[in-house]
């Protein structure tokens, strides 16, 4: 299949002020040309005037299935309060429930112009099969509670089952991730990163999400969680941070030397009041840090246009300085920087020749957009996933003009509504 983009306003992502008007040639799923296109014999031409184009958006962090418990149990007054009334729901899911909500997650998903997400949930094997029948992009985590021996379980028993599901769909990764130090044993985060290893991909674990669990950790390990987590050799390969809220300063150091990435989930904290992460904090420690929405019932949706926005709000308000983290920086946090947190940047993040086309459409003849004067602020500031009007994953056509190619919206809505009213009776 070739596909030419044509006439759109072409932000690549590979530097600020590369922006230009021109058009995008995709071939077998990669982008072959960018910039002045003659006359070429395609499939498809699309026409993107008044339109910006952008890599996709990159969701650094998701429990894609926790849409399930949507608006649900939101009065809670922390983290911890919140999760004790979420973890019994999570005991009665099935592979159906697994399967649907992950479904429901990838609509909104898609049609907030996110074309890769990193999940880490429960029997990911029916989210692996909600992604290939999408067409998006997942790194699927496999999710790790408990002890050693509950860890080498999941790993002989549950591991092969999204192994298999994924197979040799190119769009999928499976990566190994232990819930957090409050959840994991030692001995559950060594096995971790020993088979992060073996299967060359990434460990993916929460960090320093609140000030109970920094306290907690220096009284039962004497360490600050990131420090625990070094001393148990966890950092030796690519690791991937969620949230990192109340990191040290020493800490940073340890995570830019480790290579170790931060995933800021603006929303998230804020809602479960968790505190927030000073971005500019970070990237001055030479810190990789990328964006996330969290789970759906800590956010409650999934929506990384708005995540851009709520970025630049909160920050601003942190830091009492406008413009400290630029609306620039902000969208790449969603877009290079989310791809090289997941060890993808060599494929996606970027408008690129020889990349994955991984890429988005979004209208700039809105009122909401009107006048563009900067584009960076505009898709900071402005945009919606309204705006959204096209979403292409490795060349495959995902929407187009707000319309879902590959899932029913409809349907998936009410196969979620029936499993969740399922769950309740349980």
């Amino acid at each position: 299949m070739t596909i030419l983009i044509e006439n759109a306003l072409i932000i690549p992502m590979t530097g600020k002020g590369r922006e230009k008007k021109g058009s995008i040639l995709i071939e077998d799923g990669k982008i072959k040309e960018i910039g002045k296109i003659g006359c070429v014999k395609c499939d498809r031409r699309i026409d993107a005037e008044r339109m910006i184009a952008l890599p996709g958006l990159v969701n650094a962090h998701t429990h894609l299935s926790m849409g399930l418990m949507r608006n649900y149990k939101d009065s809670s007054p922390n983290l911890q309060e919140w999760l004790s009334e979420i973890f019994p729901i999570e005991d009665k899911l099935n592979g159906n429930d697994i399967y649907q909500a992950s479904r429901l997650g990838i609509v909104e998903l898609i049609k907030s112009g996110c074309t890769c997400f990193e999940d880490m949930y429960f029997q990911s094997e029916n989210t692996a099969r909600a992604v290939k029948e999408a067409g998006i992009r997942g790194v699927l985590g496999l999710t790790l509670f408990g002890d050693g021996k509950e860890t080498e379980r999941r790993f002989s028993e549950l591991l092969p089952k999204v192994l298999e599901e994924a197979g040799s769909c190119g769009k999928i990764r499976v990566d190994i991730a232990p819930h957090a130090i409050y959840t994991c044993t030692a001995d559950t985060y060594r096995l971790a990163r020993e088979k992060a290893d073996q299967m060359h991909t990434l460990l993916n674990t929460h960090i320093s999400e609140t000030k109970k669990e920094v306290e907690d950790s220096l009284k039962e390990f004497g360490k600050t969680p990131l420090s625990y987590l070094d001393s148990l050799g966890v950092l030796s390969g690519p690791t991937l941070l969620a949230h990192g809220v109340h990191l040290t300063d020493e800490e940073l150091e340890v995570a830019r030397e480790k290579k170790a990435s931060v995933v800021h989930n603006p929303s998230s904290n804020a809602k479960l009041a968790s505190g927030t992460l000073d971005v500019p904090r970070l990237i001055e420690k030479g810190v990789n840090v990328s964006l996330g929405t969290d789970g759906a019932s800590s956010n409650n949706n999934l929506d990384m246009m708005e995540e851009m926005h709520v970025t630049a709000l909160i920050q601003t308000s942190h830091n009492l300085t406008p413009m400290k983290l630029t609306p620039y920086e902000i969208l790449e946090m969603a877009t290079a920087k989310g791809a090289k947190a997941l060890m993808l940047d060599e494929k996606i993040g970027t408008l690129e020749e020889g990349k994955d086309a991984d890429l988005i459409l979004i209208r700039t003849d809105r009122a909401n957009m009107t006048p563009l004067n900067d584009p960076y602020s505009a898709l900071v500031y402005s945009a919606s996933s309204e705006d959204v009007d096209t979403v292409i994953s490795g060349g495959q056509v995902l929407m187009e003009n707000r319309e879902l190619t590959t899932l029913d919206e409809e349907e998936i809505t009410r196969k979620v509504n029936e499993a969740w009213s399922d769950i309740l009776k349980r």
